[in-house]
């Protein structure tokens, strides 16, 4: 988990926040590694329907059905670490600058600090991986940190952080040869990231 700065007061929030934030979560989830045999059960129980977002969710639920824990951890080895390196490099200073540790990583550190937000000392990834920005986003949504979690907050981690890339990591995701599993869950994170687009730009 990337989240850690201690949780104050968590706002009220409404069911359109609320399931926002548990989108967030779930892919945050899904992306720091494998799913567990608990959560590919939960996953199957996933409802959708006709929109970009409701058949990736149909089509996820329905893999999470016959996908094995053990098959699921070979597929997230292959697309996230691999023998040298996975399939994909799942952050932000890569997808925008071609390298690891570069300043969009650095301008993350000092927007978390402005933040009040402190990474979990057990987290050995760098805090531009994608799973920890969709976890940092659902915190600030559910107010879950001291700092302002208001829409002008989430706009501004959103702009800053995932607007420029995480979309075409979905879509990559998505397409990736070794994904079976995790295909849907590209679909997801793309259709999901088009959604808080469009609604941000409002």
């Amino acid at each position: 988990m990337a989240n850690t700065a201690e949780v104050q007061c968590p706002r009220s929030i409404n069911d359109e926040d609320r399931a926002r934030a548990q989108m967030y979560q779930l892919l945050g989830v899904l992306l720091s590694g494998p799913p567990t045999g608990e959560l590919l059960h939960g996953l199957a129980s996933l409802q959708g329907d006709d929109t970009p977002l409701g058949s990736a969710s149909k089509k996820l639920a329905a893999l999470a059905e016959r996908t094995k824990p053990q098959d699921a951890e070979r597929e997230y080895n292959n697309l996230f670490i691999g023998i040298s390196r996975g399939e994909l490099l799942p952050y932000a200073s890569y997808y925008l600058t071609g390298f690891l540790n570069e300043k969009p990583l650095a301008d993350l550190r000092s927007d978390l600090m402005a933040r009040g937000i402190k990474a979990s000392e057990d987290i050995k990834e760098p805090e531009d991986h994608i799973s920890t920005l969709c976890e940092i986003m659902a915190g600030i949504i559910a107010g879950d940190f001291e700092c302002d979690s208001g829409l002008a907050s989430q706009k501004a981690f959103f702009d800053a952080h995932l607007a420029k890339w995480a979309a075409l990591f979905f879509t990559d995701l998505e397409k990736a040869q070794t994904a079976i599993f995790y295909t849907p869950v590209g679909s997801l994170g793309r259709a999901f990231m088009e959604v808080e687009a469009d609604a941000f730009a409002l």
